[in-house]
């Protein structure tokens, strides 16, 4: 967009104050022997000077250099001003005016030289605070915890169902374990007959072996046998 321009009561004046002293300028080189476009270029030159110390002496307050040259720039203008306003015979300038308007060029080259490569100054760092050391805490999410395997159920225990009474048979002797010689054989049975007449009960294993010393596998054998 376009903005709109609007009279500036400043810029207006800025712009009067600049084109009188551009003319006083150039009607007093004029009278000073410089003629043609030279006369024109002293105004151009005393307004860049001056801008120049201006826009230095904004960067650099402190700048001596630059007010210097300021302040000469600014009476260059002044001068012209006032010397064209009827005090000076512009048509017998004096030789002091026409040697510092000769001169003039030179002095205006050597100010622009050294405001334009002056050293900018350097602004002071500024300290930084250190940081205060923060403790960190890093928490650490627990892990899950391992998922263990569905218990397995308790073996039962099946208890065979018994056989039916009718279905179980009788017990079978077993063979004696321990040959038994025939004379030994007959002698144990009229032992047994004699135990048997005595007590009313077979005899055992233990009271053969007791009463004859005898190994008690020979006396089980033999217990079984009159069995």
């Amino acid at each position: 967009m376009l903005r709109t321009l609007r009279p500036d009561a400043v810029l207006v004046q800025a712009v009067i104050a600049g084109a009188l002293s551009f003319a006083h300028l150039h009607d007093l080189a004029a009278a000073a022997g410089q003629d043609g476009w030279k006369a024109w270029a002293y105004p151009v030159s005393v307004d860049l000077l001056l801008v120049a110390a201006w826009r230095r002496m904004r960067t650099d307050t402190a700048n001596r250099d630059a007010w210097l040259w300021f302040a000469i720039a600014l009476t260059a203008s002044l001068g012209a001003n006032v010397a064209t306003a009827g005090l000076l015979d512009m048509n017998h300038v004096p030789a002091w005016l026409r040697i510092l308007v000769a001169g003039w060029p030179a002095l205006a080259f050597l100010g622009g030289t050294l405001l334009a490569h002056a050293p900018h100054p350097t602004p002071e760092p500024v300290p930084v605070p250190e940081p205060e050391p923060v403790d960190l805490v890093v928490e650490r999410t627990p892990e899950p915890a391992p998922e263990l395997p569905p218990a397995e159920p308790a073996p039962v225990e099946v208890q065979p169902e018994p056989a039916p009474q009718e279905e179980l048979a009788e017990p079978v002797p077993s063979a004696p374990a321990v040959a038994v010689p025939p004379a030994l054989l007959a002698h144990a049975q009229k032992i047994a007959d004699a135990h048997r007449a005595q007590t009313g009960a077979p005899i055992d294993a233990e009271t053969l072996r007791t009463r004859h010393g005898m190994p008690a596998a020979l006396a089980d054998s033999i217990a079984l046998q009159l069995a």
